[in-house]
């Protein structure tokens, strides 16, 4: 499957121009089956959940247009009232799955207007199997685990210079220790809080970089998995095959 990482500079609470960017880096990429947007893409966190109806119409939309895959999170109120930082992955048909961040970033305060989610999500698209993470999640391998039951992690995130050294190193672990494709997502540009250097990279179950972003700017980055290759890779070296196993216990505050 060939995948494209839209790597932008997100303006707070500016939907509009922020669609307008995303279709722009749209055009100039070639046709792929899956685009992948950073964390809150449309609003940045300073915005209320009512603005982002619209940016998930528009991913619906490019989603039936582009026959493709569609990703990226995007504030949402949950059944319950409360506010969720909420990774959609839309599909060609208009229908979605989604996964709410589990680990909020209490050190930026995240956890004082969003609530964690509890659903550990992998998501099935033509014939590959994807894990959904949220920035934050990226630090916490036991929630990333591979259990044998998916291919490919997509992490989308807003994730800032000051630990890029960080963003570079977990990556690159989490491809090698659960033997997959890693396709992580991270903005650039500047909010009120961080300034972002992008980094958005696609690194394969060896650990080898596939594609990476060039510099800071807004821009895509496009590559190929080659899942019969993973698989090919898996039964050679069956690294899974003795992973540990484990229960994860809710957490209630």
């Amino acid at each position: 499957m060939r995948i494209t990482i839209v790597q932008t500079d997100i303006k707070w609470d500016s939907p509009e121009e922020n669609i307008i960017s995303a279709e722009a880096l749209l055009g100039g990429a070639p046709p792929s089956g899956l685009y992948v947007m950073p964390e809150m893409w449309a609003t940045g966190f300073g915005a209320p959940f009512s603005h982002c109806r619209k940016p998930l119409e528009w991913m619906r939309r490019t989603a039936a247009i582009r026959q493709c895959a569609i990703c990226g999170s995007l504030a949402a109120l949950a059944a319950d009232g409360t506010l969720r930082n909420r990774f959609y992955f839309v599909k060609p048909d208009g229908e979605f799955d989604y996964y709410d961040k589990r680990h909020l970033f209490t050190y930026g305060g995240e956890n004082k207007h969003y609530a964690p989610g509890e659903r550990r999500v992998v998501v099935e698209y033509k014939g590959i199997r994807f894990l959904l993470l949220t920035c934050y999640d990226l630090r916490f391998p036991v929630w990333a685990r591979n259990r044998g039951d998916y291919d490919a992690i997509i992490i989308t995130a807003n994730w800032p210079e000051s630990r890029q050294h960080v963003w570079d190193a977990l990556t690159k672990a989490r491809a090698i220790e659960n033997q997959c494709y890693v396709i992580a997502a991270n903005r650039t540009g500047c909010d009120p809080n961080c300034h972002y250097t992008g980094g958005s990279v696609i690194i394969d179950a060896k650990g080898h970089t596939v594609t990476q972003a060039k510099g800071q700017a807004a821009q895509t980055i496009t590559a190929d998995i080659d899942i019969e290759a993973l698989h090919t890779f898996r039964c050679k070296f069956p690294v899974l095959d003795d992973r540990d196993e484990y229960t994860i216990t809710a957490t209630t505050t």
